[in-house]
């Protein structure tokens, strides 16, 4: 117990004698944060405006700002008189680094995946991807994580290294986007006006392009009932990235289609289940009424 008083008294003694040094290192590791935030909103803010990807200029002052932290606190530590103990963390840091990336690999593994796509990223803000089973939109990327807003609205927090280890499915970072679907007409219809009347219909829809990726109509199936017309259209993604525009376009598209088809007098033939009686006729009809019965 008296111990523990002496230990008290001596720190009540060594605050009573350096409280306006302790002031100053205080106001110094506060100064140090704040002017280590301010850089790194600048450095932000600045290659934002110069680099067309904001993915890498997030990450660059990130990296920014925890090494002037760094600073400040191995320095904050030195004005304390600690300066053994931060040349032996110093000292081992090696061994610490090499016995905490031990420890913690996948978080290492993530920073260094995080680095990569920083500098060489496959998608930028907004884009629309897909990895691992995962389809949204890019959020954010930060030293660990990428940060995914699914259709549905949920945010994923996605490991930087599963974005980099697996294949990635990016649908707009050139602009362009391929949409499908198939439609049915009957043997007694003509195909080939029923292909005329479909491209006229599709090139009609304003958000169709109708340039360089042209509108693709061929027949693409003889099924049992009907032929089968597959319809390939483009859209510009730059326009907007979202999932449900472009969903609305495909349904636009594919109700038009329907409905010119319709009222041309094509039939859109569903699926159909013959049934064939090899028995006679009679005892086909003797059972039935005897089933009646």
């Amino acid at each position: 117990m008296e111990n523990v008083l002496q230990f008290y008294n001596d720190i009540i003694h060594s605050l009573e004698a350096n409280y306006v040094n302790l002031s100053f290192i205080l106001l110094f590791v506060i100064i140090g944060f704040i002017i280590s935030n301010f850089i790194q909103r600048r450095i932000k803010h600045r290659l934002a405006n110069k680099s067309p990807n904001h993915i890498t200029a997030n990450f660059t002052s990130q990296i920014v700002g925890v090494l002037i932290k760094s600073v400040v606190i191995f320095t904050t530590l030195y004005l304390l008189g600690l300066s053994s103990f931060t040349n032996k963390l110093l000292a081992g840091a090696g061994l610490l680094t090499f016995v905490i990336g031990f420890a913690l690999k996948d978080i290492g593994e993530n920073f260094l995946a995080g680095i990569i796509l920083a500098f060489k990223s496959p998608f930028r803000l907004d884009d629309l991807i897909e990895v691992n089973g995962i389809t949204g939109h890019v959020k954010d990327i930060s030293i660990r994580e990428t940060l995914v807003k699914t259709p549905d609205g949920k945010d994923v927090f996605l490991p930087n290294s599963i974005i980099l280890k697996n294949p990635l499915y990016n649908y707009t970072i050139d602009g362009f986007l391929r949409y499908e679907f198939t439609v049915g007409i009957s043997y007694e219809d003509n195909p080939t006006a029923a292909i005329k009347l479909i491209l006229e219909t599709v090139n009609k829809v304003d958000s169709v392009l109708k340039d360089d990726k042209k509108t693709a109509v061929t027949i693409t199936e003889l099924a049992t009932n009907s032929v089968n017309i597959n319809v390939k259209f483009w859209i510009d993604t730059f326009q907007s990235t979202k999932r449900s525009v472009h969903n609305s376009i495909r349904s636009r598209v594919m109700n038009d289609v329907v409905e010119v088809l319709t009222a041309n007098g094509f039939s859109l033939p569903a699926s159909i289940v013959e049934l064939k009686n090899y028995e006679p006729y009679g005892n086909f009809k003797l059972d039935i009424e005897q089933k009646n019965r």
